[in-house]
């Protein structure tokens, strides 16, 4: 079961947040809302549930021996650390590091071959900075199993994020109002998401995966950029829909989470993208381990090293796969050149600091969607120098492009530029407040309209995030 699903939109949501309005008292409440979102996680994966306790345990029970031993300790934050990267490190990576040892020494280990568990980045992090937290300060710990229970795996966050920490929700799982006015608010927000993945997203993916799908022979300039663009347009929308369905379920159910993204392509500069794109993520990599490796207090080299091994990590986060890896460095490359101002003032204050900043993240997530490096050799190839426009390209190009397929791409190069908001924003006369909800109200009808007509033609892919 999947945001967005019938089953989710029809039965489980309803049903949820019916009998959680029926519920006396905020301790009930909570433990409905634990219980709805262990068997919103079963139905996707009903074999990795205990793995899911058991995270949620195992942090549980670090953060009492935390609270127990006080600030001065080092070693329980130690086996905090170890404990949470073990369980991550066995599931998602334990192929990959069995193949490289194999080609280095020429082995022939086995490859497990485990399944990945839904979320197991996301609900392993935020364990992880509960238990971190709590060394920090042991006062902010809960000796309550059910509310880290709630906290870990509730339902709207659990597979993709935002990633939360405990901090900033301890006093809503406690105590929260919910009215009408945030009932309809988190709803719309959750039809605004459901619509940039169901109409956006997967729009853009259809042409991305019809380009990356294609052999060196059936590409050219045209369709390599496209694939490129598409995919661009694609995670962004992808990710940040799911972003928007889970703040707007949060608030529905009384809760506020940070948001996650903020018009990334707008940027001009790598830094300001990263400031702009995953924003709990990466904030998790500056609070747990950029400023604990020394952040910017221990020299100019000692700060680059700090943050090529946050981009390294953050790479490695996605996947096990040298694409993600090599990602992460590649935007770690150009932070480092903006920071030692290798690239020139003038281009990264003029129009071209835009152009220069999105070429750089394109050209990014061309290699991040690549199956493999010379998948992503053969894309980089057409892109700069695939200048065979022959007739059979060109009938591939026209046949991605129909109508509908333009439309919704002009839409999300629109939304993705902020160009609806500013302009909004610059209107001479401000539009009524009343008008304002009325209109909104009746665009969400409509996305919603649209949306499950779509749903019912074709079937719901799965964000591109739960991979990780």
């Amino acid at each position: 079961m999947v945001f967005g699903s019938p089953i989710f939109l029809f039965w489980f949501l309803p049903v949820t947040y019916i009998v959680y309005r029926l519920l006396p008292g905020m301790r009930t409440r909570n433990g409905w809302l634990a219980l709805a979102s262990l068997v919103f996680y079963s139905f996707g994966q009903p074999v990795y549930l205990p793995l899911l306790l058991a995270s949620a345990g195992m942090n549980y029970l670090f953060g009492l021996l935390m609270m127990s031993v006080g600030r001065g300790k080092r070693w329980p934050a130690v086996l905090a650390v170890l404990g949470n990267l073990l369980l991550l490190g066995a599931f998602k990576y334990l192929d990959f590091f069995t193949a490289i040892l194999n080609g280095l020494f020429r082995l022939s280990l086995p490859l497990p071959g485990l399944t990945l568990p839904i979320g197991i980045s996301f609900f392993t992090f935020q364990g992880l900075s509960y238990a971190l937290d709590v060394r920090r300060d042991p006062d902010s710990g809960t000796k309550s199993l059910g509310k880290l229970m709630l906290y870990i795996s509730f339902f709207p966050q659990l597979i993709a994020g935002p990633i939360i920490k405990y901090h900033d929700v301890a006093r809503q799982i406690d105590s929260r109002t919910i009215t009408p006015e945030l009932t309809l608010t988190g709803l719309r927000r959750f039809i605004e998401g459901f619509a940039k993945k169901l109409l956006l997203a997967n729009t853009a993916g259809r042409a991305a995966d019809a380009v990356f799908a294609l052999t060196a022979g059936e590409l050219d300039l045209r369709l390599a950029w496209l694939g490129a663009v598409c995919y661009t347009l694609q995670i962004y929308f992808d990710f940040s829909g799911y972003s928007d369905m889970a703040i707007g379920l949060g608030r529905m159910f009384g809760f506020s989470f940070q948001e996650n993204f903020n018009l990334p392509y707008v940027s001009k500069s790598v830094k300001e993208f990263w400031r702009r794109w995953h924003i709990s993520l990466s904030s998790w990599f500056r609070d747990y381990l950029y400023i604990p490796l020394g952040g910017n207090r221990k020299g100019k080299a000692r700060t680059m090293w700090n943050k090529f091994v946050v981009f390294f990590s953050t790479g490695l986060w996605h996947g096990a796969n040298w694409t993600f890896v090599l990602w992460g460095l590649w935007h770690g490359l150009f932070a480092a050149l903006e920071d030692a101002n290798v690239i020139p003032k003038r281009l990264r204050e003029s129009v071209f600091s835009h152009l220069y900043t999105m070429l750089v993240v394109i050209l990014g997530f061309t290699l991040f969607r690549a199956d493999s490096l010379s998948a992503a050799g053969v894309m980089f190839t057409q892109m700069f120098a695939g200048f065979d426009f022959t007739p059979a390209h060109t009938l591939t190009l026209i046949s991605l492009l129909d109508r509908r397929t333009v439309f919704f791409l002009f839409a999300a190069v629109l939304l993705a530029l902020g160009l609806p908001q500013r302009l909004t924003a610059r209107l001479s006369r401000p539009v009524p407040e009343t008008a304002r909800q009325w209109a909104r109200a009746a665009a969400c009808a409509a996305l919603f309209a649209a949306c499950v007509l779509n749903l019912s033609s074709a079937s719901f892919n799965p964000f591109i995030y739960f991979q990780f």
